[in-house]
């Protein structure tokens, strides 16, 4: 079958269109006719060497996936032959990625797709949307009487953050960076907050009375981890995504704060039966919601082949994407 290959770690020129072995059915696994994935910064990461020892031993990444079912294993309950599915896979050690003509993949890592969503949409949804289900849902565990804060709440993760808190009655907050992305997350549901106009007391005390907002969920890392802490209420929760930093945790005394740090491909890594089972029930749960009116993916307007992952790899790695890039699968 083809396959984008990493043929190294680099620049995004390393990908190269090969024909390898397709996969052999095993139980309580399916084969995946590949219809689309998507770019991740996890991808790049890996891709460069960052993270070079979680690649797959094939080089084939792509940790989203959209497709239809080709092949069932013995003791698979879930799906048959033909259905059209949706997961975060992993293109990780010991789980080649979704950047081939067919995929092996768990099933416990899928569900049905979406109805109101192609294939080509479903794919900027799995490792975006159990992220933020993990930080909001599972970490912080939401209410309606919370008010929320999303750090970069116009990024991948981050609007989906939005309208996952949206959809379960928290009044919703954003920082952003410009007007364009003002408007974006307006549109998902949350009040804007331009973090180069308002400092940190400026907001809170605008939005919350200086008392700090309830949960804050770090969809950026760095130094947006302090300015989490500083933004929180007494006694909050703070969820993060990326935390890879030296950070003076003298604040999260004096507030007596609670932090709640997401790693959603632990489950993959691990072969965790529950975490891999819960990766499915989420998606099930997103798969509703969206087709509930309430979570709509935010999109790149362009599509690129698997053939162009290297332009896609590019355009993501220099932050000129405006939403999830879709990457469409082999004709």
């Amino acid at each position: 079958m083809k396959a984008m290959v990493m043929t190294g770690f680099g620049t995004p020129e390393v990908f190269e269109l090969r024909e390898i072995p397709k996969p052999q059915i095993r139980p309580g696994y399916v084969i995946i006719r590949v219809r689309a994935s998507s770019v991740n910064p996890i991808d790049y990461k890996i891709r460069s060497g960052l993270l070079k020892n979680l690649a797959p031993e094939n080089g084939v990444l792509g940790f989203d996936v959209s497709g239809i079912i080709d092949a069932v294993g013995d003791g698979v309950t879930k799906f048959k032959e033909g259905d059209e599915v949706f997961g975060c896979s992993g293109a990780i050690t010991g789980n080649p990625g979704a950047l081939a003509e067919y995929q092996l993949v768990d099933e416990r890592l899928l569900a049905l797709k979406p109805n109101s969503l192609t294939l080509e949409e479903c794919a900027a949804l799995p490792l975006v949307s159990i992220t933020a289900w993990d930080a909001l849902i599972r970490g912080a565990k939401i209410n309606q009487a919370d008010k929320v804060l999303v750090h970069g709440g116009a990024g991948g993760v981050g609007h989906l953050g939005v309208q996952l808190a949206k959809a379960f009655g928290a009044d919703v907050y954003s920082t952003v960076s410009s007007d364009i992305k003002s408007e974006l997350v307006r549109n998902y549901g949350a009040t804007p907050i331009n973090y180069n106009s308002a400092s940190i007391a400026e907001y809170v005390n605008e939005h919350t009375k200086g008392e700090g907002f309830d949960v804050i969920f770090d969809t950026v890392g760095g130094n947006v981890l302090n300015d989490s802490f500083e933004a929180s209420k007494l006694e909050g929760r703070v969820t993060s995504v990326n935390t890879r930093i030296k950070c003076d945790l003298t604040i999260l005394h004096q507030k007596a704060l609670s932090l709640h740090v997401v790693f959603m491909i632990i489950p993959i890594l691990y072969d965790q039966h529950e975490g891999k089972n819960r990766h499915g029930e989420v998606l099930k749960e997103i798969a509703n919601k969206v087709d509930s009116g309430f979570i709509s993916p935010l999109i790149h307007e362009q599509i690129f082949s698997f053939n162009e992952v290297s332009e896609a790899h590019t355009l993501l790695e220099e932050g000129r994407a405006i939403g999830k890039v879709i990457l469409r699968g082999f004709d």
